[in-house]
């Protein structure tokens, strides 16, 4: 008898995920190049007025909710799914709160050079925080609907774009946060 082995088949779902990704990548990675290239004229304001402490309290709740995720996914867990869902919110109500501070001192988006390229680079990555949010959300609804009707693949989408979220986290802290105390 001869074995006979199928192809393996390639999801479309995950790979149209792993295609947004790839471009959001070479997105963020353009924006990053623009901060490190104009990083110079803004660094005495960015070492100034950033707080790398406070902000590395909320980075961690981020970097935690992609071992939650990796956990809700991998148990299908509500509960692991509304950890990583406060987790972001915990995240975005730090970025909230230190733009708050920053737009008080007169750092805004149109203020300098710095203030463009802090908020241009970290409000579009709060954004896809945003987005992810509510992916997270319409899946933690639709498990609480009929959760068995949720196929598995649906949470593999939503984890890999929120692992993609922290990961880019990684890099915008490094470069903006880390980078102006090293």
């Amino acid at each position: 008898m001869i074995a006979v082995r199928t192809a393996p088949t390639l999801n479309r779902t995950l790979l149209g995920v792993a295609i947004f990704i790839a471009s959001e990548s070479v997105f963020f990675l353009a924006i990053v190049l623009a901060y490190v290239a104009y990083r110079d004229a803004g660094l005495a304001t960015a070492r100034a007025n950033l707080d790398v402490g406070r902000t590395a309290i909320f980075s961690v709740a981020l970097f935690a909710s992609s071992g939650t995720m990796a956990l809700a996914a991998r148990t299908r867990s509500r509960f692991w799914l509304a950890a990583t869902m406060v987790l972001g919110a915990i995240f975005l109500t730090g970025q909230g709160a230190e733009y708050a501070r920053l737009l008080s001192e007169g750092i805004g988006p149109g203020s300098a050079l710095f203030g463009t390229t802090f908020f241009t680079l970290t409000g579009l990555h709060g954004l896809h925080v945003l987005a992810g949010l509510v992916a997270l959300s319409a899946l933690f609804a639709a498990t609480q609907r009929r959760a068995r009707a949720v196929h598995p693949v649906a949470w593999e989408a939503v984890g890999l774009y929120w692992h993609f979220v922290d990961a880019v986290w990684v890099v915008v802290f490094s470069v903006v946060y880390l980078g102006t105390i090293l």
